[in-house]
């Protein structure tokens, strides 16, 4: 009995697991395209993926059978997710899907490990060289030549994985991750208009339906939904491996930019991509435990 309900408690944290990767994933090329078509400008996009990410979320909570009990109002955590989302945004102006989505995860597990380490959690001689092999990965990606990517855009990237990482633990002990994850996208969406007042002076705003639609898609589908998901999963995952499978994210990214956007994969984005992908399974192989 009760080795049937783990194996069914694994099945379901693998399925919600990959479905919020895939999510993650469309985050990358959804933006990349909007941006790289000029369909609409970073802050418009922003703005618009959170506006639509809190509504889609407030309806969902309000349409959820049961009654939900107010979650308590993180700031900290909504700061973090308007950080992301701002900094996730700009960077995509310059950087392809699949580069992004690597320097902004591999950012992500650096930040989660290190708060993981911090907390006590144990890690094996397996998953340090695991580790080890992902973030060499990452720094031979983002290291001076001709194939590397622009240096303002992957820092851009990497401040966005470490507000990414940051929300995540955040929401590690939710008991109901759907209403806080509404809570903090409404949040963040107060703070969308100071975004733009930062950069009004620019006076290049512009969006087309296709542009809107785009950023409506982000913040409706693949963030606010993906972002219940990945919290329902992260609550079963330990701080190791929730960094660890998210590097999973820039290789269906990679694959998609070259599907849908006619992007290249490099031999640089190859050779860091099999570092970093081949320690998430050293990691994901390997055990941890807690003090």
């Amino acid at each position: 009995m009760h080795e049937t309900r783990d194996r069914l408690l694994i099945l379901q944290t693998t399925v919600l697991t990959t479905v919020a990767m895939l999510a993650f994933a469309a985050n990358s090329l959804l933006c990349r395209f909007a941006l790289q078509q000029w369909k609409i400008d970073p802050v418009s996009f922003a703005a618009i993926r959170l506006v639509s990410g809190a509504i889609m979320l407030a309806v969902i909570v309000r349409l959820r059978p049961g009654r939900s009990s107010p979650s308590h109002a993180d700031w900290l955590a909504a700061t973090m997710l308007f950080a992301y989302v701002a900094f996730f945004s700009f960077a995509y102006l310059t950087l392809p899907a699949g580069t992004g989505a690597l320097i902004l995860f591999g950012a992500v597990q650096l930040t989660m490990f290190s708060v993981g380490l911090g907390s006590g959690e144990k890690f094996g001689y397996l998953a340090w060289l695991g580790l080890a092999l992902a973030v060499a990965g990452l720094f031979y990606l983002v290291s001076p030549g001709i194939a590397a990517p622009p240096l303002l855009g992957a820092a851009l990237m990497a401040i966005a994985g470490v507000a990414w990482g940051v929300y995540s633990l955040r929401g590690r002990r939710l008991t109901n991750p759907l209403a806080a994850t509404a809570g903090n996208f409404a949040r963040a969406a107060l703070l969308a208009p100071f975004l733009s007042l930062l950069f009004i002076v620019n006076a290049r705003a512009y969006a087309d339906a296709t542009g809107v639609a785009l950023g409506i898609a982000s913040g409706a589908l693949t963030s606010g939904i993906g972002y219940v998901i990945w919290y329902t999963a992260l609550s079963r995952l330990s701080a190791m491996r929730a960094a660890t499978v998210q590097l999973s994210v820039p290789l269906i990214a990679a694959f998609g930019g070259v599907v849908f956007l006619s992007e290249a994969i490099t031999p640089r984005l190859t050779v860091a991509s099999t570092a970093i992908l081949g320690g998430i399974a050293m990691v994901m192989t390997s055990r941890s435990r807690n003090h």
